[in-house]
């Protein structure tokens, strides 16, 4: 186990990154060693050229970054994990390009090792906000753990409903634990800290700039066994999670949706170019997932059809999708009176069966 006041340190240098750290580590044996090396001994590591072997022996304020960053760490009740720590994530360390540090809210779970990440828009139709809900209360049924990026849309639904169904969720986040973003967001993470984990490769005070989520992505799909992209453009940020998930060598799931729906364009891109497993049900993806899932292919996900309901609100049920209906609508193909399908759907409601969208429409939930 490393110093990580030393690694905070040499992380403080400009322009060297966790690729030449593990580098200098690997050569040095300990950070603290890298650190009082002289630049001669510096550039005989492959990859380590004059200006960066300057760098570190002149590393002007390492020393009071490394102590800043403890005591923010320390002030929010967070911890650093290294590259070296025991429990480092090992689908993360298996990845190209693994953080040397890692900043976390929360703990780090073994049956973290069988995680799927959830991604998407932030701006989800009705329907790719039910997908992403389903899929996270099923995958918490079989104790998988939920991995997303707490951004707007389907990340906040993915996460929100595992915590709902009382499983466990990682949100890998592109700034500072303590820079919690989108601000609306706070409470989620503080939740999901206390019920899993909140991580980030960025120091604590790094804003949420906007190169810093392509970085992130590619947490999201190395601490995981397989991403499913729900809804995105073709080129949204979660076709990048995706690419990285590929480059990682790891499976890629997409959620099939309307041609006309921009918000599809991207599963429906990565299906057509074979980049993706088509995904109907959860159990697509547990089945391609095959070795790393075995033991939980023996529960059975699928949804029970409901028995215990009455003549009138099966009526309505049966005519009721993932889609959204009007009142109107619905209470027509049901055949009855729109007074009584509201009847029914409430009762439908109070058994957890059906969703009510603003504008009254409806759909099962």
């Amino acid at each position: 186990m490393f110093s990580v006041r030393d690694l905070l340190e040499l992380a403080f240098v400009p322009r060297i990154g966790p690729q030449k750290i593990r580098k200098l580590v690997a050569h040095f044996q300990s950070p603290a060693q890298v650190l009082q090396a002289s630049p001669r001994d510096l550039i005989r590591v492959p990859g380590i050229e004059k200006k960066l072997a300057s760098n570190i022996v002149h590393n002007k304020g390492g020393a009071r970054f490394a102590d800043d960053q403890l005591k923010r760490v320390n002030r929010i009740g967070a911890r650093i994990v290294t590259l070296w720590d025991a429990d480092y994530p090992e689908l993360l360390k298996k990845t190209y390009d693994p953080p040397v540090l890692l900043f976390v809210l929360g703990k780090f779970n073994p049956r973290d090792s069988h995680s799927l990440a959830i991604v998407g828009t932030r701006t989800p139709s009705s329907y790719g906000q039910h997908i992403a809900e389903t899929l996270a209360r099923d995958f918490t049924q079989l104790g998988i753990t939920v991995v997303s990026g707490l951004a707007r849309g389907i990340d906040t639904v993915a996460h929100a409903a595992t915590l709902k169904a009382k499983g466990r969720t990682i949100a890998v986040i592109g700034s500072g634990l303590d820079v919690p973003y989108p601000p609306e967001n706070r409470r989620l993470q503080e939740l999901i800290a206390n019920e899993g984990a909140v991580v980030s490769e960025f120091p604590m005070g790094a804003k949420p700039d906007a190169t810093n989520f392509p970085r992130r992505n590619r947490i999201i799909s190395g601490l995981s066994v397989g991403t499913i992209v729900v809804e995105s453009a073709e080129d949204g940020g979660a076709m990048i999670t995706a690419s990285t998930a590929l480059d990682q060598n790891r499976e890629v799931f997409a959620i099939p949706g309307n041609i006309t729906d921009k918000r599809s364009a991207g599963p429906n891109m990565l299906i057509r170019e074979g980049r993706a497993k088509l995904v109907q049900r959860t159990e697509d993806i547990l089945e391609e997932l095959g070795p790393q899932l075995r033991h939980l292919l023996k529960k059975d996900t699928s949804p029970e059809t409901p028995v215990d309901l009455t003549l009138f609100e099966r009526r309505v049920f049966d005519k009721l999708s993932n889609e959204p209906i009007h009142i109107d609508e619905l209470a027509e193909v049901a055949e009855t009176s729109t007074a009584d399908a509201l009847v029914s759907l409430l009762s439908l409601e109070f058994k957890g069966l059906v969703r009510q969208l603003p504008g009254k429409l409806f759909l099962k939930q």
